[in-house]
């Protein structure tokens, strides 16, 4: 999920425990609802994270932070999730569709744009993330060659010449 080539959000609603707490962490962004709560309880079930969330969390919250909600299966609130770094933000609602419209309209303030731009950015990130900085150098070069001078960089170079 985390590497797929398009800006992703979990918007949790409700509890997301284990597994899910997992799948948030493989999500670019998370979202959360008021009484919703994130929760990484591997300890009490005797595991650990198995399918990545461990490591993608202390990438997300830090060591220490990671380090309370593993082995602490601390409880995550929305409130406590934005203070962590964890969430982007709590919305307004509660309820399932409006959530899921709130949330199309968060997200498309990443995903509005040329889809081959969009990609390129996600692109760059994931490299930027993964990979040691000389190889995501070399790949960010790489996919900046692939924009430059398309249609989307010339059409802002004709809407846009010079930045505001």
């Amino acid at each position: 999920l985390c590497r797929l080539p398009l800006i992703s959000v979990a918007l949790v609603q409700g509890k997301a425990f284990g597994g899910g707490a997992e799948l948030t962490t493989a999500c670019d962004f998370r979202l959360m609802t008021p009484g919703s709560e994130i929760r990484f309880v591997h300890k009490h079930m005797g595991l650990v994270p198995g399918w990545g969330g461990g490591a993608r969390l202390v990438r997300i919250v830090g060591s220490g932070a990671a380090l309370q909600l593993l082995g602490g299966a601390a409880r995550v609130d929305p409130e406590r999730a934005l203070s962590l770094g964890l969430s982007e933000g709590t919305l307004p609602s509660s309820e399932q569709t409006a959530a899921l419209a709130e949330t199309r309209a968060w997200l498309s303030q990443y995903t509005e744009g040329p889809a081959t731009v969009i990609r390129a950015v996600k692109k760059v990130v994931t490299a930027g993330r993964e990979l040691p900085l000389e190889a995501a150098l070399r790949t960010e070069k790489d996919i900046f060659g692939t924009v430059w001078g398309g249609p989307a960089n010339l059409q802002a170079l004709v809407r846009r010449p010079k930045h505001k």
